[in-house]
């Protein structure tokens, strides 16, 4: 039976935990014993081992892959006009998407059920007035500190602090004078994180193939001590995150096709969609991206000179759809505390998004390492994380069919503004 189990795909595992966790929470609830010890005990030990490998992950697998993915557009030589489209691209649609989750978390309000907060029904039990003090109370002209700690004084102790936004500012730089050095000097170094990198996606996918028993642990703890009272709130977020996704993929990506590409979005929409049914069943952009390339060349008619740029590329830095939850996840997160968070603290949660999601994997659940980085920098406790594994494996695929999306959209239009006629002229 185990060995049948493991043969399973990693989604249909956590699935599975995720039913099994229900059943096991409810009737173990939180004062059932084995021994001297509670199963939920035992429930809270795995899923926070679990939620503590994530956050082991963070600094060196941001770091790695922002100076590899840098250098790498430097190294290749397009860093000008073509890179400076591409990157402009990628930065707006990610920043429209992000302002559309925003908008719509903002409206709807999942993190509130009749007025309350439902932090109680998630198990949310960490002190409001505690986490007021670190993240309420601030005003327009503390924007300016979001910029200042992107600047640290000492980068080993920002790493050690958890401060992301330094890290990856630093790590941009990093990347971008690496491609000013002499070639022998150079390469050694991108080997070496290019090594680190590769390392450390080999380490993110080992993590997550735990990922079942993790959430098995996190979920029986919710369900064990709220009952099935939790899974109300979670589904009214996750339908407004799917809402959300299809806002972006029906409205801002197509009319950007239309205005800037001069193409039929429809068009574009047909021949991308294998690489998008792919990307909804693999969850990951970058075990998709030889089939996105080959829709883009073949179904769109982009050149191979520009695929070969504009999509890799994508499938590193530019993630509509990751951003998107990352940011509506943290405003969730926020209400279901009770939190009224105002404009500053909301404008670090978009900045934190639109820099985090440049250096997110493009493998299943990398997210969550993501959305670890925001809530630990406006102040809330990376614990709440384990309440977003119920639906996570669902909304990954969506919102990578969007990354997908997204980076074969920006192929197209890039394509056009360089003069080409690709196969999708209205």
């Amino acid at each position: 039976m185990i060995s049948k189990l493991t043969g399973l795909k990693l989604h249909w595992q956590i699935l599975i935990a995720i039913g099994l966790a229900s059943v096991v929470g409810h009737f173990a609830g939180d004062t059932a014993t084995i021994g001297p010890v509670t199963f939920y005990a035992v429930f809270d030990f795995v899923g926070t081992l679990f939620i503590n490998a994530l956050k082991m992950l963070i600094v060196p697998l941001i770091g790695s892959s922002i100076v590899v993915g840098v250098a790498g557009i430097g190294a290749s030589g397009h860093l000008g006009q073509l890179g400076g489209k591409t990157l402009l691209f990628y930065a707006l649609t990610t920043l429209f998407a992000i302002l559309i989750g925003l908008l719509l978390v903002n409206l709807v309000q999942p993190g509130l059920q009749n007025g309350q907060p439902v932090g109680e029904l998630l198990a949310l039990n960490t002190d409001t007035g505690e986490l007021l003090a670190q993240v309420g109370g601030k005003g327009v002209g503390d924007v300016v500190q979001v910029f200042l700690r992107m600047v640290p004084t000492n980068i080993v102790r920002a790493a050690a602090e958890g401060s992301m936004l330094g890290i990856i500012f630093f790590c941009l730089l990093f990347g971008y004078f690496m491609t000013k050095l002499e070639e022998n000097l150079a390469e050694p170094l991108f080997r070496l994180f290019s090594g680190i990198f590769q390392v450390m996606m080999h380490m993110t996918e080992w993590v997550m193939k735990f990922a079942p028993i993790g959430v098995f642990g996190l979920v029986a703890r919710v369900v064990a001590k709220t009952g099935f009272d939790a899974a109300q709130p979670l589904l009214v977020f996750a339908f407004v995150v799917i809402a959300a996704l299809l806002a972006h993929a029906l409205i801002t990506l197509p009319l950007l096709l239309r205005w800037i590409g001069r193409v039929s979005p429809l068009a574009t929409f047909q021949a991308i969609s294998p690489a998008m049914l792919m990307a909804f069943s693999t969850a990951s952009s970058s075990a998709t991206l030889p089939v996105t390339m080959d829709c883009v060349e073949k179904d769109a008619g982009v050149s191979n000179r520009i695929s070969s740029f504009v999509l890799p590329l994508g499938a590193t830095v530019n993630m509509n759809g990751t951003a998107l939850y990352e940011c509506m996840a943290a405003m969730f997160l926020a209400q279901a505390y009770g939190l009224e968070l105002g404009f500053t603290v909301q404008f670090s949660i978009v900045v934190i998004a639109l820099v985090t999601s440049i250096g997110v994997a493009g493998i299943p659940s990398a997210s969550l390492v993501a959305i670890a980085i925001i809530l630990a920098a406006v102040g809330l406790p990376v614990e709440a994380i384990a309440v977003l594994f119920v639906f996570d494996r669902i909304l990954d695929m969506a919102r990578t069919s969007i990354n997908v999306f997204g980076d074969a959209s920006c192929a197209v239009i890039i394509a056009r503004l360089e003069g080409e006629d690709t196969k999708l002229l209205p």
